[in-house]
């Protein structure tokens, strides 16, 4: 160290200077007036100077213009208040080559220096004559580094406040001692919370006001003592809260090193993700349902939780297809006039009905191998091993056809089943299903409500009806589709008022019966075609006869099917006009069942034809399930008794109010009556006493040919003479 006065012996200076030498700070002593007395090689390296150049230098000239102020304001704190502490300042150096660089600098006294203090309070001491020079001493260390340091630190800060800013998470740091340490923006928002809250000196009001939306406060401050009691433990857990939301909850304790310094806690809105996970649960349960009832489908009837026929195919497959050991039956029946429930009183009865015959059907066959429902009012049973089959069979028709009461309505079900069994012939199990099909139309064709077992005959019969269907439909074109007229006569006016039109079918030869090839062209649709070849061909031959006199009509019977087709009225009117026919002169008769379901398109065809002069006959009545309220609201003109009520009379001399309630209430709604099916005098005596306008039976002709109308006629006159003369 150069430059320092009196070194020689002074054992004290000595130890300074070594100190100095060996400091690695930059170390100056400086005199009272303020010039560098001495430097050590730290300062020669920190300020680009010689070390012997610092000697007698102004200690100003080291530092920058800006920070000679506080390098001065450092040394007279030093000076005027030595016994306090002076921090250090942050000041700029200047470097011998003029370039600035940033230090902080330290001052304090020189050991054995009286400070102007110091002298001012012994200014007359015994030792005042000898004080020394006052000498200051000025520690300065470079913190370029620190800058590097602290632009790291606030890169690595900047860094960290913007991940905690951008998590989703709401994040919470507490220190050891309770406080809050840190959060961010998203945590405030989560929990509703102002700023100024977390920077209380307590954290207690922020717990009351998260406390306040949690759902179960409890378990919520429950969790935090327990991590209060262990704060090396790390917790997850889930958060509900009054409004619905959902927060997952993380905890780690926080570090330095191995200490513990604190508490980080996240908070995640998973509310959108639980409702999610919900809505997926929901419809995994909905799903779960759904298989069940598409499961229940697949092997269930869903109306009457019988078997279906895919259940009902599989058994009787697999029974096929056991050892024949054991015998083999299929049941299968229909409820016979089903469809008369479903219009009269609706399909919901109808339904009714079903799941009622289910019901009876289960209980006559509890050891029966499959009840199942094949669709529709259509029932098959699978019985193998069964020792007595037809005994079945005729309890099921004796149990089904027990009163039921059904929409308040009591109802009495009918049924036709067919029988078939595995034979010494192997059959599939669609062709044993099929015999017992044949088996049950057979059944109905006998008259219903009762078994039959399949015979090789019934197929037989099934060819024919297919091949009479067949025919059918070439009937028209072959010209075989013919008219006969059969005579109602009027005993008031004594003559033939009227002439019905009567389809027939004669094919190759022979004559199919009405009641056979009728209900087949219903079925098949060929009515509409067969109806209206009737009727343009029975105004053709009755057209002269028809224009002798207005008072005659010609009744033609038409179908439900042809009243269904939506230009019937117009092509009626149509064929009377071409035929030179009187609208007036036309009488349509339907049946009951056709008012059954009458849809407003029915209606509005009747109504059209009564428009134009036609009147319209009910025909049959009595025998469907309507009553003579009813005729008020039918648009009818003209009720035909049914031969079944004509038929009770026998001698004339039996009392049949029903007859007279009916002629009376038709009379009595504006209508008149004809009378079918009249065989004797008896009974042609009996319907005029009751004053039945007209009457048409055998006793005055039977239905002949266009060609043999003469004949016709000329009978049903004297008939009607016969009976004057009585």
């Amino acid at each position: 160290m150069t430059g320092f006065p009196d070194r020689g012996n002074n054992v004290a200076l000595q130890t300074f200077g070594v100190v100095m030498d060996a400091s690695p700070d930059a170390l100056l002593a400086l005199g009272g007036d303020g010039t560098v007395l001495a430097a050590n090689p730290a300062a020669a390296r920190l300020f680009g100077l010689q070390q012997d150049s610092f000697t007698g230098l102004d200690h100003r000239m080291l530092f920058a213009p800006g920070s000679r102020d506080q390098v001065a304001q450092l040394l007279h704190q030093i000076l005027t208040r030595p016994g306090e502490s002076a921090p250090p300042r942050d000041v700029t150096g200047l470097r011998g080559d003029g370039t600035e660089f940033p230090l902080e600098l330290a001052a304090a006294l020189l050991p054995g220096q009286e400070t102007a203090a110091d002298a001012g309070a012994n200014p007359g001491g015994a030792d005042a004559g000898r004080a020394e020079p006052t000498r200051l001493l000025l520690s300065a260390r470079g913190t370029a580094h620190r800058a590097a340091a602290d632009a790291n630190l606030r890169d690595a800060m900047s860094l960290l406040t913007a991940t905690l800013e951008s998590t989703a998470d709401g994040i919470l740091v507490m220190g050891i001692d309770g406080r809050v340490a840190g959060f961010n923006e998203k945590f405030l928002s989560m929990w509703s919370l102002p700023p100024e809250i977390l920077e209380a000196d307590s954290d207690a009001p922020a717990l009351r006001l998260v406390m306040a939306q949690v759902a179960d406060p409890v378990s919520f401050t429950a969790r935090l003592g327990e991590l209060q009691d262990d704060p090396t433990a790390e917790s997850h857990d889930v958060v509900e809260l009054r409004d619905g939301r959902t927060f997952e909850r993380y905890s780690r304790p926080q570090r330095v090193g191995e200490k513990i310094v604190g508490r980080v806690w996240s908070f995640r809105d998973v509310t959108p993700r639980r409702k999610a996970q919900e809505q997926a649960h929901r419809a995994m349960m909905d799903l779960a349902v759904q298989a069940e009832k598409l499961r229940a489908m697949a092997f269930q009837d869903p109306l009457t939780g019988l078997a279906n026929r895919a259940v009902f195919n599989d058994a009787l497959a697999e029974a096929l297809q056991e050892p024949r050991l054991k015998t083999v039956d299929v049941l299968l029946l229909d409820l016979d006039d089903f469809k008369e429930v479903n219009d009269i009183l609706g399909h919901q009865a109808g339904d009714d009905m079903l799941i009622e015959v289910a019901r009876r059907l289960r209980g006559c066959v509890p050891t029966a191998d499959v009840v199942a429902r094949l669709g529709g009012d259509e029932f098959v049973v699978l019985l193998t091993a069964c020792p007595d089959a037809d005994a079945i069979a005729a309890c099921i028709v004796r149990c089904l056809h027990v009163p039921v009461t059904i929409s308040g309505t009591v109802l009495r079900p009918s049924l036709s089943l067919g029988v078939a069994s595995l034979g010494q012939d192997s059959v599939g199990p669609s062709e044993l299903l099929r015999h017992a099909d044949i088996a049950m139309y057979a059944a109905k064709a006998a008259g219903k409500n009762r078994f039959l077992r399949f015979h090789p005959d019934m197929m037989q019969a099934l060819v024919q009806r297919t091949h009479m269907e067949s025919g059918l439909q070439l009937a028209v074109p072959r010209g075989e589709i013919t008219v006969d007229f059969q005579p109602i006569v009027s005993h008031r006016m004594g003559q033939v008022v009227q002439l019905e039109a009567l389809a027939r079918w004669d094919r190759g030869g022979e004559r199919v019966p009405p009641s056979i090839f009728i209900p087949l062209a219903e079925r098949t649709g060929l009515i509409g075609e067969i109806g209206a070849e009737v009727m343009a061909s029975g105004m053709v031959q009755l057209a002269r006869w028809l224009s002798e006199d207005p008072s005659r009509s010609l009744a033609v019977n038409v179908s439900g099917v042809q009243l269904q087709e939506p230009d019937f009225a117009e092509a009626v009117l149509r064929l009377a006009e071409a035929s030179g026919v009187a609208p007036y002169q036309l009488v349509m008769e339907v049946t009951e069942s056709v008012f059954f379901d009458a849809d407003c398109s029915l209606i509005q065809q009747l109504s059209t034809l009564r428009d134009a002069g036609a009147r319209v006959a009910l025909d049959d009545f009595g025998t469907g399930y309507s009553s003579l309220g009813r005729l008020q609201d039918l648009p009818v003109d003209t009720v035909k008794i049914d031969k079944t009520f004509v038929s009770m009379v026998r001698t004339g001399n039996e009392r049949l109010p029903i007859l007279s309630s009916m002629i009376n209430m038709a009379h009595s709604l504006g209508l008149t009556v004809t009378a079918e099916g009249i065989e004797t005098a008896a009974q042609a005596d009996y319907l005029t006493a009751l004053e039945c306008d007209s009457l048409q039976g055998y006793l005055f002709s039977l239905p002949e040919p266009g060609e043999r109308l003469g004949q016709a006629l000329h009978h049903a006159e004297e008939a009607l003479n016969a009976l004057k003369g009585r």
